[in-house]
């Protein structure tokens, strides 16, 4: 962090992390191409997890590579008389992996469909008809660090 007069502390990033709903997961894709998706997030126990489907690109990449990093940013506030925005962001350097055990599975799903959805019945719904269609990924953070900015 080159302005530490910007810098965030550790609390601030954790309330962006489990406030905000999404960021951008970056990996390495094919060919050593960067690959970043925006994604849909929880935060629970010092991880970020999210779900997806079974086969695909970011699938490919996860299991290639473990290395990600995820930004996540705040909705930012303007005032009234101004043009720019001031916005929170945080950037976790971290490992990805797939979880295998269906329990684990079951708890970080209840988490992010508690999140998203308008009911935990909702959520229950979802899991019943989707979990043997989904994967759920799991971040484990190595650093963390996050920054205020002003646009202008």
């Amino acid at each position: 962090m080159r302005r530490r007069k910007q810098e965030l502390s550790k609390e601030e990033c954790i309330d962006i992390l489990t406030d905000e709903p999404r960021g951008v997961l970056a990996l390495l894709g094919d060919n050593d191409y960067p690959y970043a998706l925006p994604m849909s997030h929880v935060y629970v126990d010092g991880k970020i997890y999210f779900h997806g489907a079974k086969k695909g690109h970011k699938v490919d990449a996860v299991k290639n590579h473990s290395k990600v990093s995820y930004c996540v940013m705040d909705k930012g506030v303007k005032k009234d008389d101004e043009w720019w925005y001031t916005f929170k962001s945080v950037i976790v350097f971290g490992t990805i992996k797939t979880l295998t055990d269906r329990n684990e599975k079951i708890d970080k799903l209840t988490h992010l469909g508690d999140k998203f959805f308008p009911s935990h019945q909702d959520t229950i719904d979802e899991i019943d008809r989707l979990l043997d269609k989904t994967e759920v990924f799991e971040i484990t953070v190595e650093h963390m660090s996050g920054k205020i900015v002003t646009e202008k």
